[in-house]
């Protein structure tokens, strides 16, 4: 049997409120919110354990509740909650009747192993390792699509340099679809990723006005980082001051800048052409 929670009052429901809210308390607790059977479903794989989980029965069907059961850690205690509860926790309306509490990962990026050829293609006959890095984006839309992205693009690693919120933030879940569980995701200061990247031995390829050359013109097959910036204020200068290379998407608007996420992808997937994706 599981337990049945039909009151706002419930301690449990209070916190999870709490927990979709406040980056402080996420942080105290060690906790975040999913939500969506998908999401829940890619956490699991990606090796995230889950606390609890809530589902209304009115929504999702046995035999979903069943399928989480049997993925889902051992330790995980099943709860079950009225649809005026799940209505009010649930961010969207046409969603599978399930929310789970998960435990974050350390995400710093002392913590990152990858585990790809380090040298180069001519010594190892294999290309080297692709990164995704963007520094300091502040919207958890655009971290959404650059997850999604580097998903899409299967690279090594995406790395958030000074990020504006922690990373377990509802709506960079939701607006990356569960690709914050698909990729290797770490995050640092500008500083400590610039040491990781030169220990090693990848080159920093970095989106820039200033002497820059065409992306396509670069050779990304070696070990690459790409590296963007937010439109408005672009790279830091300590990114400036150590990358292999500039790089620029030549354009023929009125503008001078795109969406970071766009930018990313085009940059990215050029990287994925070179290497004969």
């Amino acid at each position: 049997m599981h337990k049945n929670i039909t009151s706002f009052q419930n301690p449990l429901i209070k916190q999870i409120v709490l927990l979709q809210d406040k980056s402080r308390e996420r942080r105290k607790l060690g906790l975040f919110i999913i939500e969506g059977m998908r999401e829940i479903s890619l956490a699991i794989k990606g090796g995230y354990l889950m606390k609890t989980l809530l589902f209304c029965s009115e929504i999702i069907s046995e035999e979903e509740v069943f399928t989480l059961k049997e993925s889902a850690n051992s330790e995980t205690e099943f709860i079950e909650i009225s649809s005026e509860i799940y209505e009010k926790l649930a961010y969207r309306g046409s969603t599978e009747g399930v929310l789970a509490i998960a435990h974050t990962k350390d995400l710093n990026i002392s913590k990152l192993v990858i585990s790809a050829p380090l040298n180069d293609r001519s010594q190892s006959g294999a290309e080297g390792l692709l990164i995704l890095i963007a520094e300091a984006p502040e919207k958890p839309g655009n971290i959404g699509a650059l997850l999604r992205t580097a998903d899409a693009a299967k690279v090594d690693a995406v790395i958030i340099a000074n990020p504006k919120t922690d990373m377990y933030n509802p709506n960079i879940i939701r607006s990356s679809v569960g690709c914050l569980f698909t990729n290797k995701v770490a995050t640092g200061s500008t500083s400590e990723i610039i040491s990781f990247l030169k220990e090693n031995n990848i080159n920093i390829y970095c989106a820039a006005l200033q002497a820059s050359l065409p992306y396509h013109t670069c050779d990304f097959k070696k070990s690459t980082a790409i590296v963007v910036g937010t439109e408005a204020t672009g790279l830091s200068d300590e990114w400036l001051q150590n990358s292999t290379q500039n790089i620029i998407i030549p354009m023929q608007g009125e503008i001078d800048s795109m969406n970071v996420s766009v930018a990313a992808g085009i940059l990215i997937f050029e990287a994925k052409r070179q290497r004969g994706f």
